[in-house]
């Protein structure tokens, strides 16, 4: 079997800091190739501020070329204004995904959680130890943002298995009750009543 490898690109969105982190694929081996944040000032008009997360998310595409990329989706709490802004954060960094044609996985913060540490509802600290367990890294990553980042690459890599797997078991659900309607509807000519016509005298065929 040929082993996966390809470069990926993770994404935590946030208007005043979206993180990055780039992961190297090969087979099982999952390595940290650069993270960084993309950071941008409240007194910068929107429109601009978006732009910069675009461009500079644009450049990071163009620089490390990855394949593919997991991008946290937004969280609506009680500060819904702040959900807005992350959504529009995360809308920029979605269309510089779209123009270098990158496949896109989108996963809810306790999808990533559960990927990396193997519960919904761990918390940050034990996210950031365990992308530094998984990476091999020296230290936890920093800004928190980008060791988020770097956890929505990993947890395209699982998310991605679990997808095949669940296909491959729908798969064999479908062909267990194909088999089992055959059985219980077998076609064997004996079984089936052959057909009655008659011929009216027009000469037109009718059942």
């Amino acid at each position: 079997m040929t082993q996966v490898q390809r470069t990926i690109l993770g994404i935590d969105p946030g208007l005043a800091n979206t993180g990055w982190g780039i992961v190297s694929q090969c087979g099982a081996r999952l390595s940290c190739v650069a993270y960084g944040c993309i950071s941008t000032s409240k007194d910068t008009p929107l429109a601009h501020r978006l732009m910069k997360i675009h461009r500079q998310m644009g450049a990071i595409i163009a620089r490390f070329e990855p394949m593919c990329a997991g991008v946290e989706t937004v969280w609506f709490g009680s500060n819904t204004q702040s959900a807005f802004a992350t959504g529009q954060a995360r809308g920029a960094a979605l269309v510089a995904c779209a123009e270098r044609d990158l496949q896109v996985g989108e996963f809810s913060p306790s999808q990533i959680k559960l990927a990396v540490v193997g519960t919904g509802s761990a918390e940050k600290d034990q996210v950031q130890y365990m992308v530094r367990q998984l990476l091999a890294l020296e230290d936890i990553p920093h800004p928190d943002h980008a060791a988020d980042a770097l956890a929505a690459a990993i947890c395209f890599t699982t998310h991605e298995g679990f997808a095949d797997r669940a296909r491959s078991a729908q798969a064999v659900g479908r062909i267990a009750s194909l088999r089992q309607d055959r059985e219980s509807c077998p076609t064997r000519a004996a079984d089936v009543a052959p057909a009655r016509f008659s011929v009216p005298s027009s000469g037109k065929e009718t059942a």
